[in-house]
């Protein structure tokens, strides 16, 4: 099971080496014709249940108006996706991924999510982000 936190468990047992749990961070696949989330790794694919959100943010680019997630790939970020967890108040967003439309959830880690509040800037339409060379509206959390 992958946990709202980012941690990683089988069976009720933490899954606690680190070099286990990055190759499984890289290896989650959305299956959009399955509706599932899975890890593959070489040709062992097994589904995971997940408790909020199966890919992290884990880094902001404002410059590039992107960010960096925890399967090493990196996604434009829309802000009109930012929305808050029901379950502790994190900051979600939706990417995009191959054959996904609508998208799938990203939660973000708290660096990250400190990275992005930081750089909001208040104006006379309300908190706005600089990304990508523009300034672009918040949505109301």
């Amino acid at each position: 099971m992958l946990h709202y936190d980012g941690s990683w468990s089988h069976e009720g047992v933490p899954i606690l080496h680190p070099r286990l749990r990055a190759a499984f961070d890289r290896s989650v696949r959305w299956l959009p014709g399955e509706r599932k989330y899975v890890v593959q790794l070489g040709r062992f694919r097994g589904q995971i249940d997940v408790e909020e959100a199966a890919f992290f943010v884990r880094a902001v680019d404002l410059d590039a108006g992107e960010v960096a997630l925890s399967d090493g790939s990196r996604e434009r970020l829309d802000p009109e996706t930012l929305r808050l967890s029901t379950l502790d108040g994190a900051l979600l967003c939706r990417v995009a991924r191959e054959a996904t439309p609508e998208g799938v959830p990203a939660r973000f880690t708290r660096s990250a999510q400190a990275e992005l509040l930081l750089a909001v800037e208040e104006g006379d339409e309300g908190p706005a982000l600089p990304l990508a060379g523009t300034r672009v509206a918040l949505p109301a959390l």
